[in-house]
């Protein structure tokens, strides 16, 4: 439902415009020095209004450690943080209630829960949940200070020039979308079981839980139906499995190869666009011409890397305490 992993388990909650949002993180090991200044830095990447094509929408962000740390170390018990929601604008969001907004949620939540679904800036769907996910992922890394997990915005509108594409984007009056490309070093051999619980499979079951994500590939992706067998496979030069290409993204058979694990991730155009677009009014019962008001990013994908490092680190430290590389006690 709302919760992920089997050792190091994540169970979010809250709603964007609600009184909070937040994480509670179980099986943590007890005895890591923790406190909320470790967790700024990669909360601070995830911020809107910090670089051009992002939500002004500012949020402090800051914090609430409820349980879980006892004398500034984790107690091996779960951790509760909450994040406080205070620059809301709900009005924008109470004036279009009737008229489901295309690409979001609105519609499908409607039907499921029969309207008592908290709509304001797309309640529990909203990407202001990830902020508890980066909070968790900070945490994971720091139980893997061995493996470094990178992720860069790629290509926005199709564009290498990252400001091109945006620019693109401001002369439409229109979002746009982008690809992300995570990569991963330092990791062991064997992570990963095969089939159902491949590496790749966990860790598209979390990519696909972040909101605008539409596709992933790993390693070489799509490109490999255009190669033969010869040039796809990685040949092993060394008895630690170092291979001379890595087509593979750094896993075979669902099981981490020792090389490094690449991947990259499809992002769909924000779809609150500032473009007049049409859309069903449910009280009416006619289609009618609308725009979306409120605060919103020009490109989502900019915000995207800190959260996709942190949704890998879960799934890493996850599959590490599974193979007991990650003791219950920090010392």
């Amino acid at each position: 439902m709302n919760s992920f992993g089997n050792f190091f388990r994540v169970q979010i909650f809250g709603e964007s415009h609600g009184a909070t949002v937040g994480i509670i993180i179980d099986g943590m090991p007890a005895g890591l020095a923790l406190t909320e200044e470790n967790l700024l830095a990669d909360l601070e990447r995830r911020k809107g209004g910090l670089q051009k094509g992002t939500t002004p929408r500012q949020e402090a962000d800051y914090p609430i450690f409820k349980s879980g740390i006892f004398n500034g170390k984790s107690t091996g018990f779960p951790i509760t943080i909450l994040f406080e929601n205070n620059n809301t604008r709900s009005e924008d969001y109470q004036q279009q209630r009737a008229i489901p907004r295309p690409g979001h949620a609105d519609w499908v939540a409607h039907h499921k829960f029969g309207g008592y679904e908290d709509y304001r800036g797309g309640g529990h769907f909203s990407a202001r949940l990830t902020t508890g996910i980066v909070a968790a992922g900070t945490i994971a890394k720091m139980l893997m200070p061995e493996v470094h997990i990178e992720a860069k915005v790629i290509t926005i509108g199709g564009e290498t020039d990252l400001d091109r594409g945006l620019q693109n984007a401001i002369d439409a009056n229109d979002s746009v979308g982008g690809i992300v490309e995570c990569k991963v070093t330092g990791l062991p051999v064997g992570l990963g079981e095969p089939y159902f619980n491949s590496l790749e499979s966990m860790l598209s079951h979390i990519m696909f839980a972040i909101p605008a994500i539409r596709g992933i590939e790993f390693g070489t992706g799509f490109q490999a139906a255009k190669m033969f067998g010869s040039q796809h496979n990685d040949a092993i030069e060394n008895n630690e499995g170092k291979t001379t290409t890595n087509h593979a993204g750094g896993i075979v058979g669902g099981i981490s190869n020792g090389n490094d694990l690449v991947f990259r991730l499809a992002i769909k155009p924000t779809s609150s666009t500032p473009k007049n677009q049409q859309s069903l009014n449910w009280e009416t019962g006619e289609v009618e011409e609308f725009s979306i008001k409120g605060r919103h990013d020009l490109c989502v994908a900019l915000r995207a890397p800190v959260i996709i490092e942190a949704a890998t680190a879960l799934v890493l430290v996850d599959c590490m305490m599974y193979q007991q590389l990650i003791p219950r006690i920090i010392k």
